[in-house]
């Protein structure tokens, strides 16, 4: 698979590059209380051991804005501070030396106000992203489009750059999100015809794990396709983990990330004797610490099972009570069920050691 994607202007969020050749690069956002540091320090440790990029925290009040320097100086990926409405709390994200900012022009409020933002983020070179969502646009376009169509999205979008650019601040990124994928992803196709600008693209309120995923594969992975995109978070009513192992999941499919388990696995039917669903499901939690590009198949019979776990890194395919283990095409070890999960992992890190 070949795609071709857009060159945007380049900008770094910390020491992560957006736009220009760099890597589409994966985002979530902690769920904790960012007052609560310790409890944010956490959750962003789990998310960076697990390949996230870039975090973003919301900051509602002053005391989870002076908690970003804290939490700033115990994470090793960049930080982004999520502001509306009151641009004194950007102003105090930026002087704790957050990595970006991410604001709705449109409810900060007055213009100089905006302009006071973008005053000291050009003074730091620190990153602004206009966030347009359908769930929160200025009540004049709302009341011209009558509901949140992918052109009132996209006005949205342009007059906040615009104002941003007023000021002479030019170092912005820009997203556009529906929970509607079609109007989500016809304003990113128009945005991205109008500005040069690099895009943050997701589904918003996707909805629960499952059903988000889904419908965020299905926005996402067309735009990206299309070679829309510069960062990319899946958002959904679940564990941030969850957004994370789903964004890997879409840039896989696409070729455009190639580390990483990927897990090849059967649907299973009357043939399966083994549990695959549970030890697949297992494999792929287990093994999502591993960085390195291994292709692992869980295979439930003799139809398909062999020609997958060959064509694999380490693959098995199931009999009754038991499977054989195949590594890089060979058949090394007849294994019962209950030693299979811990002999994959087992096989899987010593792989992974071998290839780095």
């Amino acid at each position: 698979m070949n795609i071709t994607r857009k060159k945007t202007k380049a900008l770094y969020i910390g020491s992560v590059k957006v736009g220009g050749n760099a890597p589409v690069s994966v985002q979530s956002m902690t769920k904790t209380d960012t007052a609560d540091t310790a409890a944010t320090i956490g959750h962003i440790r789990q998310l960076s051991d697990a390949g996230c990029q870039i975090i973003r925290v919301a900051v509602a009040d002053k005391t989870a804005a002076y908690s970003l320097g804290e939490i700033k100086k115990q994470i090793d990926i960049p930080l982004i501070a999520d502001i509306h409405f009151d641009y004194r709390l950007a102003l105090i994200a930026l002087e704790q030396g957050v990595d970006g900012l991410r604001i709705n022009p449109g409810n900060i409020g007055a213009a100089d106000r905006v302009g006071s933002i973008a005053a000291l983020a050009k003074e730091r070179k620190i990153p602004i992203r206009v966030g347009i969502n359908a769930g929160s646009l200025e009540k004049d376009i709302r009341a011209k489009y009558n509901r949140p169509t992918a052109e009132a999205l996209v006005e949205s979008a342009l007059r906040n750059i615009r104002l941003l650019e007023k000021f002479g601040f030019c170092d912005i990124k820009v997203s556009l999100k529906a929970s509607d994928v079609t109007t989500t992803i016809d304003a990113y196709r128009l945005i991205s015809q109008q500005t040069d600008y690099p895009l943050h693209v997701g589904i918003t309120e996707a909805g629960t794990k499952f059903s988000g995923a889904i419908k965020s594969a299905v926005g996402i992975g067309i735009l990206l396709y299309e070679g829309i995109g510069d960062t990319i978070r899946v958002s959904l009513t679940s564990h941030p983990l969850d957004e994370v192992i789903a964004a890997y999941n879409i840039l896989r499919s696409l070729g455009l990330y190639k580390g990483g388990v990927q897990v090849i696995s059967c649907p299973t039917c009357g043939r399966c004797r083994i549990d695959v669903i549970n030890l697949a499901q297992a494999v792929e939690l287990s093994l999502s610490h591993i960085k390195t590009p291994l292709k692992i198949a869980v295979m439930g019979c003799a139809v398909n099972g062999p020609g997958e776990a060959k064509e694999a890194d380490l693959g098995i395919a199931g009999g009754r009570g038991e499977a054989l283990l195949f590594r890089q095409g060979e058949i090394i070890a007849k294994v019962p069920e209950d030693k299979l999960l811990d002999t994959l992992i087992r096989e899987a890190e010593k792989l992974s050691k071998y290839k780095e």
